[in-house]
């Protein structure tokens, strides 16, 4: 690796602008992101690990947050060709058998399985296994 690939990002930046004839809004841009370095604190990630199953942990700042939950009764990889080809009526046969559990999906993360029931005429879910939230907060990480 040559010297220039080792220096630092705002060297580099700061050594492209020298090189093109010094751009003042280049200078003015690595001054700006120096000052923001200065002013940066490192996040303490253990306030957000407490003790999960003793409920030490005070989550009231994000209960309001709207969070997506999807179920996933399956998937499938098809080419380009073949999605094109789909119609009314095509059957796309998933990674699962019948009868196994839905995965249930907070924002792209597992957080429990389930199986499917109909309430007063609706699809719903109910969960038979929900992953603790000590294991959550690990797969965050």
């Amino acid at each position: 690796m040559s010297d220039e690939e080792q220096q630092e990002p705002e060297e580099a930046q700061a050594a492209q602008g020298d090189e093109g004839g010094g751009d003042e809004a280049d200078d003015i841009w690595a001054a700006a992101l120096a000052e923001q370095k200065d002013d940066v604190e490192p996040h303490q990630a253990d306030e957000l690990t407490g003790d999960l199953e003793g409920g030490d942990l005070d989550l009231s700042a994000i209960l309001d947050i709207p969070v997506t939950i999807s179920m996933e009764i399956g998937r499938s990889r098809i080419n380009i060709r073949n999605l094109l080809q789909l119609s009314q009526g095509s059957i796309v046969e998933l990674d699962r058998l019948a009868g196994e559990p839905l995965d249930v999906m907070v924002n792209g993360t597992l957080i429990a399985q389930g199986e499917v029931v109909v309430v007063n005429e609706k699809f719903g879910i109910r969960l038979t296994d929900v992953i603790s939230p000590a294991e959550r907060v690990k797969k965050l990480k």
